[in-house]
């Protein structure tokens, strides 16, 4: 009977050294996968920061504005990454008083690509004695730029409240899409401020 034992099965035989090395194998193959899965986890949770950091380096603007840290930034507009480089389009900052109070943007002109994301600033100040609740209303010219001109910041989103002598600064953070039409060359953003709780100021040039 024993010389018909399995010597695979034999629970008294002891294992050889083939068994042996296919285990040892077996442990060492384990201990690999479990290295590469390590170092594959480690190298995703790299990812964000390294590509963050060549999107700085080589200047491409791809992140929300949520990872930008801008304030009161909107998710419900994301800006076009695909610059039309071969447009140039001229913007034209207005900016209207309609009251006691200095109100005017830093730029008068800027110049854009289409699908490029642009910042600029105007600053408020409320020269009267008295604090003021205030809003400002945008407009467009042409008409058809309307559609094509996303705002992703405006400070014509909220209301503010300046006290008597208070300068404030506000940025505007637009793209202009690129399925903007192409005889449209020249876009006004004109902004009018008004006193909340006073009557609304008609927008100038008869522009919405």
């Amino acid at each position: 009977m024993s010389a018909d034992r399995d010597p695979h099965t034999d629970p008294g035989r002891k294992p050889s050294s083939v068994s042996r090395r296919v285990a040892a194998s077996n442990r060492q193959m384990v201990g690999k996968l479990v290295v590469i899965a390590g170092v594959m986890f480690g190298f995703g949770y790299a990812m964000v920061p390294m590509y963050r950091a060549i999107c700085d380096a080589l200047g491409v603007n791809v992140l929300s504005l949520a990872e930008q840290n801008i304030p009161g930034g909107s998710s419900k507009a994301r800006p076009n990454t695909q610059i039309d480089v071969s447009r140039t389009i001229t913007i034209e900052l207005d900016a209207n008083a309609r009251g006691p109070w200095a109100f005017a943007p830093e730029q008068r002109v800027v110049k854009v690509h289409p699908g490029q994301l642009t910042t600029v600033m105007y600053e408020f100040r409320n020269v009267q004695d008295r604090t003021m609740r205030a809003q400002a209303i945008p407009s467009y010219a042409p008409k058809q730029a309307t559609a094509h001109f996303n705002k992703i910041e405006c400070f014509c989103f909220n209301e503010y409240t300046l006290k008597p002598g208070e300068v404030k600064r506000w940025p505007v953070v637009f793209v202009v899409d690129p399925k903007l039409p192409r005889d449209v060359r020249t876009i006004t953003l004109s902004y009018t401020f008004f006193e909340v709780g006073s009557k609304v100021p008609a927008a100038p040039g008869g522009r919405t």
